[in-house]
């Protein structure tokens, strides 16, 4: 099991299959993008789908999300999702996407094997999307969110980051969109990991705001906390149920003793934890030979040494060099 010195063990596992993305949201990178990883420093499919396996097989792991940068600009997705599947014992496998090119891929992601999504939409307005994202495509996202409905990827989960004085006021309509349509929508708090290290923690909207913008229009109601387990988002019902809504407080609500993640960044690093400052290498072991068991002892290392949170309230705190992007949700 991958287990940490505080007991924790972690049995979710994060894969980041680029770090490349075709948008150039405001809170994570700058307007002309960045150095993307060169191709040989990517794994191959390969290569993730066996440490998947190593995972999956040796280390507990029950859960895999893909993520990015953008995982659907990752041309083997499909197959990597499909050989994923095919692993005993078989894991929940879910993607996390910004939703541009899901129209053309969720039935073929839906037949390969996936379970679950999310997409990432932070406003209902075409011209707000374009100040936030810096690209034209709002349209495509919601094409994305109708065709993974579609196919069976329920239920669709929608993330959505507030801005202050750009989208915050778009709570309770956001909100109102996804009850009609049956999405479960999550309000994420904008964290320090932009590109830019330009994260400004009082120009944040913080859980406390986002619910009380929410609350102006809705009755909440709060799920119970053994309900939560794991999970990053506290969860209230929509007047009553059976919607749903949840704030994922990382800032402001630190849900660190009850972090069941590892990562796997799409250069092969281990990260332990969102926020840390450090990684470890299995890219250049599995290239030099080295065993399943090898491996799998790297990475119960890796986690054995987490922290007991990321540290964001201590005055020492330092945001990591690498962005949301490279390091994969």
């Amino acid at each position: 099991m991958l287990l940490d010195t505080f007991g924790r063990q972690a049995v979710d596992l994060r894969v980041s299959l680029t770090d490349r993305c075709n948008l150039r949201c405001t809170y994570c990178m700058p307007e002309e993008g960045l150095q993307w990883l060169a191709k040989p420093d990517l794994l191959t499919d390969e290569e993730i789908v066996r440490l998947v396996g190593i995972a999956v097989r040796d280390l507990g792991v029950r859960e895999v999300r893909f993520t990015g940068g953008e995982p659907l600009l990752r041309p083997g997705l499909v197959g990597v999702v499909a050989a994923c599947a095919e692993l005993d014992p078989r894991p929940e496998l879910s993607l996390t996407t910004n939703g541009i090119g899901l129209a053309r891929t969720a039935d073929a992601l839906r037949a390969a094997g996936l379970d679950r999504i999310n997409v990432s939409l932070d406003t209902l307005d075409p011209e707000t999307f374009f100040t936030l994202t810096r690209r034209r495509r709002h349209h495509d996202v919601l094409e994305g969110l109708a065709a993974a409905e579609a196919a069976g990827l329920a239920p669709v989960k929608l993330n959505a980051v507030l801005m202050r004085g750009v989208n915050d006021h778009e709570a309770g309509d956001l909100l109102a969109w996804c009850v009609e349509r049956g999405y479960e929508l999550r309000f994420i708090e904008q964290m320090p990991l932009d590109a830019q290290h330009g994260w400004d923690r009082t120009r944040m909207v913080t859980a406390e705001e986002i619910l009380a913008l929410l609350q102006k229009r809705f009755t909440l109601t709060p799920e119970a906390t053994a309900a939560r387990g794991a999970a990053p988002a506290e969860r209230w019902l929509v007047d009553g149920g059976p919607a749903r809504v949840g704030v994922i407080a990382s800032v402001t609500r630190p849900f660190c003793r009850a972090c069941d993640r590892t990562r796997l960044t799409a250069d092969g690093q281990i990260r332990d934890c969102l926020f840390a400052t450090t990684e470890t290498d299995l890219r250049t072991a599995l290239r030099s030979g080295a065993s399943d068991a090898e491996l799998g002892e790297l990475w119960r290392k890796a986690m054995w040494g987490k922290k007991a949170g990321g540290g964001i309230d201590d005055p020492q705190f330092h945001q990591p060099e690498r962005p949301m992007s490279a390091i994969g949700g």
